[in-house]
Formats: structure tokens, C-alpha cells, sequence
């Protein structure tokens, strides 16, 4: 009997602690005029339960507490936003007392010049930059040639295989970002680099605690090999005085001087790796979700396929797909975009504040990050009826497009400079699966939808000529 009042009475004596320490971050953070809402922890917040719950938080949170509410995630106080309309006017109103506010650990594994950390006339120097390389103009003249090359490359020979499509995909999206930066090709540099770049995105969405064995730390040591093994390559550039190199870094290395918008080599490391990054995770997850979408509704696979036959029968063998036949693929825009909603590859964007703010008669204080969940967003059955249905026939009401609530590539100045870069390489991926390949499923694998969308054991298909 007393070791079992012990045994009660250090039960209870743990739930009153942990009454105390949450009633004292909730009065810790109580301030005049805040959204409603709990703060969870001290230092851990809620990140554990956003982590693991994603979707299902957010809408008992919302259920509790209204569109707009406080939290504590990713290490800081954080007040969410499932408003479309307080979404599109923070979205649109950066330098008004807002600034990007991304998670500490990617900052710190992404890079401090990460395109998406900086702002001001910095981050409008690095825009510009970055449209150079890989905006409308750049991907017409040099870039869909070469991805048309490596996609029909490197997607032949498939036939009779059974393969994990999420690595297959997500291998393609990484070589032609290789490719397109600096010719890399696939080989030992290649797989060394996107074996770090692999601890790198499991470390971008983690708590930034500095111990063994944590994501963060793995990803922040993955960062210092990308890092040393770019900074050598700027260097190997710079030391050879071949012209013949054409892809985005020797034309970043050539242009500086004449655009007089010339960056730090950590800038100009931190512009690929964003580059890298990017590409890596929404191009091949998106590319994995259109097949796997695809494969579940006949109707919009037909459709689609016959678009991209269409294409081939207007052109001779082997010919390339050109920026004409491109621009002509308006069901496969449809399916991608669908896709997007859909499977919401990306949830949302993070600002802070740099002064009190008043949104919807609340007042936010300075320092505080506004989390704008696009998720919800993007199933408003107002903006998207049926909006937990496949349905990309949507699309063809091109006004969807420039709809004001529309945040599939964010928004404003912050508008995705990679947008069509991305839509072009899916794009391409798709014109030579479709037209090459009918394919099945291997099982019945789940795909997991928050904190990324992924198969947790792979998405395997097996393949036979079209």
C-alpha cells in the first residue's frame, strides 16, 4: 500500500507540474489584444503535436479557436492564419512591418542568403539574379533543351522494371538540377552530393537543438559538405578559362560584371543550394503525385496521354519538344496544378513581424512569426467546390489562375521565381512517361501527407511499354 500511494502520489505530483508549466507559458505569452489560442511547453510549444498531427491540429485548433489563432511551433510564438484574405494581405504587403520568418533550422541549414530569408533591396538583387537563370526567357533559350535531352535519356529502358517511383522521381529532380547548374552528371559527386542533400530536407522542418544524433544536427553537418564541395567548384571555375561551360553557374560567373548585380561566393552558394533544394522536394513529390493520381482516375490519364501523343504525332523521331509544344500542354498544366492543391506539396509561409500589427481588430505583437496555411487555402470549398476531389478539369477556368486567393506558388514579391521552371520539368517528366509507359501499382502503399507528402516505404510500380 505505501509504495503504491508513492506510486500515485508521484503521478499526481507530475500532472500538477505539468498543469504549472503549461499555465505558465500560456501566461507568459498572454498579452492585450491576442488571436485566442494555447502555447503548449515552455521552449518545445507545440512543435511536437504540429509535427506529428499536422492537418488535425489545425483544425481542432481552429474548431477551438476561430481562422485566426496563437501558438508556439518551431521554436518561436506564432500566430496561424486560415483566413484567405488575411493570407493574401500578408502575402502581399511584405515590408510593412513584415519580413520572412522561416523556421531557425532552415535558416541555418539553408543558407542566411537563402532567396527566401532576405529581403528588401537584397532579396530584389537576388531575384533579379535568379530570373536570369531559370525564368521564362532563360528556360526557352537554354534550359528546355537540355531537359528535354536528359528526361528522354534517362527515362528509356524502363520497360518490364518494378521500381520505387518516389526515388526514381525524386533522383531525376536532383540530376537535372545538377545538370542545369553546373553539367554534373550522374556519377560519384553526384550521389555524394544528394546523399547530403537527403539529410538536409529532414532537417529543414525540425526543432534547432544542437545535440548528436537530432535532424538538425545531421543536416547542418550535410550543409557543411554541400557547402565545401560547391565553394570548390566555384573555385575550379573561376580557375579555368574555358568558355565552353553553359549552364546557370558560368552564366552567373560571366554576367556579374555586367549586370553590376554581382554576389559574395556564400551568396552565390547559398543561390544554389536554394535552387537545389527547391527542385528537389516540390518537383519530384509533385511528379510522384501526378502518377500516382493519374493511375487512380483513367479519365485524366486518357486525357492527358492524348495531349502529349498529340505532340509526338506532329513531330519526327527523336525530335525535341520545343517551348511551343510546351505552352500547348494545357491539360497537363491542369493535372499539375490540381496536383498541387490537392496534395498540398507545400502548407505554407512563414513571416515576422518587425512592429506591432493589427489585423482583424488583433493586435500582433513585434517579433511574433504569422504562419499563412495556404493548406485550407487551397480546400475552400467557396474557391474549389468538391475540393477534396481530383477534379483538374477545374483549370480550365483560366480565372482559377489569377484568382486573388490563389497561393499554390505563394504570392506577391515572394511570388515563386522557380514557378514555371518547375511546371516545364514535370511537364517534360510527364511527356516521356506517358507516351513510353503504361504502368501498375505494387501494393497498396501509404502516402503520408504531413509534415511532407511522401510514401513512408516507397511508391513501387511495375512497367511495360505503351
Amino acid at each position: 500500500m505505501v509504495i503504491l500511494g508513492l506510486v500515485l502520489g508521484g503521478a499526481l505530483g507530475f500532472l500538477f507540474l505539468c498543469g504549472v508549466l503549461l499555465r505558465w507559458n500560456d501566461v507568459k505569452y498572454r498579452s492585450e489584444g491576442l488571436p485566442p489560442g494555447t502555447m503548449g511547453w515552455p521552449v518545445f510549444g507545440e512543435t511536437t503535436e504540429f509535427l506529428k498531427h499536422g492537418p488535425s491540429f489545425m483544425k481542432n485548433q481552429r474548431a477551438r479557436h476561430g481562422n485566426l489563432f496563437k501558438s508556439h511551433i518551431l521554436g518561436c510564438p506564432t500566430v496561424v492564419s486560415m483566413d484567405p484574405e488575411v493570407n493574401r494581405f500578408i502575402l502581399m504587403n511584405e515590408g510593412k512591418g513584415l519580413v520572412p520568418g522561416y523556421p531557425q533550422s532552415m535558416l541555418d541549414i539553408l543558407g542566411r542568403w537563402n532567396i527566401a530569408a532576405v529581403h528588401g533591396a537584397l532579396h530584389k538583387s537576388m531575384r533579379g539574379v535568379l530570373l536570369s537563370l531559370i525564368g521564362p526567357t532563360a528556360i526557352r533559350e537554354e534550359l528546355l533543351p537540355k531537359l528535354d535531352y536528359f528526361m528522354r535519356s534517362h527515362l528509356c529502358g524502363w520497360s518490364g522494371q518494378t521500381v520505387d517511383i518516389q526515388e526514381r522521381t525524386r533522383e531525376i529532380a536532383f540530376l537535372t538540377s545538377l545538370k542545369l547548374i553546373a553539367g554534373i552528371e550522374a556519377g560519384k559527386i553526384a550521389d555524394k552530393l544528394k546523399e547530403e542533400f537527403s539529410m538536409v530536407v529532414l532537417g529543414t522542418l525540425s526543432l534547432p537543438i544542437d545535440l548528436p544524433g537530432t535532424n538538425y544536427r545531421r543536416a547542418f553537418q550535410s550543409r557543411k559538405k554541400i557547402v565545401s564541395m560547391l565553394r570548390e567548384l566555384v573555385r575550379e571555375r573561376r580557375r579555368s578559362s574555358s568558355t565552353e561551360s553553359r549552364d546557370m553557374l558560368s552564366s552567373l560567373l560571366q554576367t556579374e560584371p555586367k549586370t553590376g548585380r554581382e554576389l559574395t561566393d556564400d551568396q552565390m552558394i547559398d543561390l544554389l543550394i536554394t535552387i537545389i533544394y527547391s527542385g528537389y522536394e516540390t518537383v519530384s513529390t509533385t511528379s510522384m503525385m501526378v502518377l500516382k493520381y493519374l493511375h487512380d482516375h483513367p479519365r485524366a490519364l486518357q486525357e492527358v496521354r492524348e495531349e502529349h501523343l498529340a505532340i509526338r504525332r506532329r513531330k519526327s523521331t527523336g525530335e525535341a519538344i520545343d517551348w511551343e509544344d510546351y505552352k500547348s500542354m494545357n491539360v497537363t498544366r491542369a493535372v499539375i496544378y490540381e496536383t498541387m492543391r490537392l496534395a498540398t506539396i507545400v502548407n505554407g509561409v512563414l513571416r515576422k513581424t518587425t512592429e506591432d500589427l493589427q489585423i482583424k481588430g488583433f493586435t500582433i505583437p513585434r517579433g511574433w512569426k504569422i504562419y499563412v496555411y495556404t493548406r485550407e487555402t487551397n480546400y475552400d470549398p467557396f474557391q474549389y467546390p468538391e475540393p477534396l476531389r481530383f477534379n483538374p478539369w477545374r483549370w480550365q477556368d483560366k480565372s482559377l489562375e489569377s484568382h486573388h486567393y490563389f497561393t499554390l506558388f505563394g504570392g506577391g514579391s515572394r511570388l515563386c521565381p522557380g514557378k514555371e521552371l518547375g511546371v516545364v520539368k514535370i511537364s517534360i517528366f510527364l511527356h516521356y512517361f506517358l507516351t513510353s509507359y503504361r504502368w501498375e501499382e505494387v501494393g497498396g502503399e501509404e502516402i503520408l501527407q504531413f509534415p511532407r507528402v511522401e510514401a513512408a516505404k516507397g511508391l513501387h510500380i511495375r512497367l511495360r511499354d505503351y
